[in-house]
C-alpha cells in the first residue's frame, strides 16, 4: 500500500511538474524563438529546423542519455527518472497546446520561461527525481569528475545548447535572452528548495551574554546558543552568542544588541537551512 501511494504522488508531482515546466516551453520559448535549458532546448531547435513534435523529440533525446548515465546513477534512480521524462514530453504534446501561446515581448517570455520552468523543475527535484536529459549527463559527469560542481557543467552544458540557438536562430538576442532564461530558472530552483529555511545567523561576541541574549528572547523570542570564546591577543574571556532569525529580523537584534554592548562584536552571515532536534530551543525558529 505504501508502495503504490508513493508511486501515485510520483506520477501526480510528475504532471503537476511537467505541465508547470512545459508551459513554459511551449507557450513562450517557442514563439520567442530561443533556446532553453538542456534537451528542451535541443527540441525547440529541431522543431523550428524541422518540425519534431516537441514532446516525442524530447523523449528520444533522453535515450541516449539514460543509456550513457545508467551504470553511473544507478538503475532505480534512472527508471524513476525515466518515468518522468516520459511524462514531461507526453505533457507537452497532449496537455499544454491546449493552452495559449505567449506572442507578445521576447524578453517578457524569457523571463516566464526560467520561472515556469524553475517551479516545474523543484516540484521534481523535490520528490528526489531528475527530469531527465542533461539532468542525467550533469549528473554523470560530476559523479565521474567531481572537483567540477554541479553548476559549472550545467552552465557548460546549457551554455552550449544556448549558443547552438544562437546560430540556429541567427539572432545573438537568441543567446542572451536564453541565458536570462537560465539564470532564472536556476535562481527559482534554489530559492524554493533552499530559500524555504533561509535566513541570518547572528555570531555576537560580547562581554555581556546574559543580558544580550535576555535581550533578543524578550523582543524578538529567539532562543539562542552560547559558545565560549577568548581573544587571541587580549586573552581576555568572551561569550559568543549565535541566533538565527529572519532577514528582517537582523536589524532590530542588531540595534537592541548595540543597546546594551555598544563594543560588541557582531557577524551576520547568510544560512540556508538548519536542522536538527532542538532547532527551535537552540537556534531559535520558533515561529513568529
Amino acid at each position: 500500500m505504501k508502495r503504490i501511494r508513493i508511486i501515485f504522488f510520483d506520477i501526480l508531482w510528475d504532471v503537476i511538474g511537467a505541465t508547470l515546466f512545459d508551459i513554459g516551453i511551449y507557450c513562450f520559448a517557442v514563439n520567442a524563438e530561443f533556446a532553453p535549458i538542456g534537451f528542451p532546448g535541443l527540441t525547440v531547435i529541431l522543431n523550428y529546423l524541422f518540425g519534431f513534435p516537441l514532446g516525442l523529440t524530447l523523449i528520444l533525446l533522453n535515450i541516449p542519455a539514460i543509456l550513457i548515465s545508467f551504470k553511473v546513477l544507478g538503475t532505480k534512480f534512472i527508471l524513476r527518472s525515466a518515468k518522468t521524462m516520459i511524462i514531461f514530453g507526453l505533457v507537452l504534446d497532449y496537455v499544454v497546446p491546449y493552452f495559449p501561446q505567449y506572442s507578445g515581448n521576447h524578453f517578457y517570455a524569457c523571463i516566464c520561461t526560467g520561472v515556469f520552468g524553475g517551479i516545474g523543475l523543484t516540484v521534481v527535484y523535490l520528490r528526489g527525481i531528475a527530469s531527465g536529459g542533461t539532468d542525467f549527463i550533469i549528473m554523470a559527469i560530476h559523479k565521474l569528475l567531481p572537483h567540477f560542481s554541479i553548476g559549472q557543467i550545467t552552465w557548460v552544458v546549457d551554455g552550449s545548447v544556448i549558443l547552438l540557438g544562437g546560430f540556429v536562430f541567427k539572432n545573438i538576442d537568441a543567446v542572451v535572452i536564453g541565458l536570462i532564461s537560465v539564470l532564472i530558472t536556476t535562481i527559482v530552483v534554489d530559492k524554493i528548495m533552499l530559500g524555504l529555511n533561509a535566513g541570518k545567523l547572528l555570531f555576537i561576541i560580547t562581554e555581556k551574554g546574559e543580558l544580550v541574549a535576555n535581550q533578543i528572547s524578550s523582543l524578538t523570542g529567539r532562543g539562542v546558543t552560547f559558545v565560549d570564546g577568548r581573544g587571541a591577543y587580549s586573552k581576555s574571556e568572551k561569550q559568543v552568542i549565535m541566533c538565527a532569525c529572519k532577514l528582517n529580523q537582523v536589524n532590530f537584534i542588531r540595534k537592541s544588541v548595540e543597546e546594551i554592548d555598544a563594543q560588541c562584536f557582531l557577524i551576520v552571515t547568510d544560512t540556508k537551512e538548519v536542522h536538527g532536534s532542538n532547532v527551535s530551543q537552540s537556534f531559535g525558529l520558533a515561529s513568529t
